[in-house]
């Protein structure tokens, strides 16, 4: 998907990026690479395109990869008693 021109937002990128997932059957992380790719765009620029729920959605995949270090998780057991 070219940008053709357009003024990109947060609003605009994460709609894009929602659909390179769906469209290609992408990870949320290969959608934003895709993406660079076909729009000559440097990785390291995109953060500042990210909103909040692509960012998260990105951060479980990391977690899930082992990209990033796994939150610990509360265990229901251990307020038995």
């Amino acid at each position: 998907m070219k940008l053709d021109g357009l003024m990109l937002t947060k609003n605009k990128f994460s709609k894009i990026i929602e659909d390179i997932v769906w469209e290609e059957d992408l990870s949320y992380i290969d959608a934003v690479l895709h993406f660079c790719e076909q729009n000559n765009m440097n990785p390291e620029d995109i953060p500042k395109y990210l909103s909040d729920p692509i960012k998260n959605k990105i951060e479980a995949e990391a977690r899930r990869l082992n990209y990033m270090q796994r939150m610990n998780q509360l265990s229901f057991e251990e307020f038995e008693e």
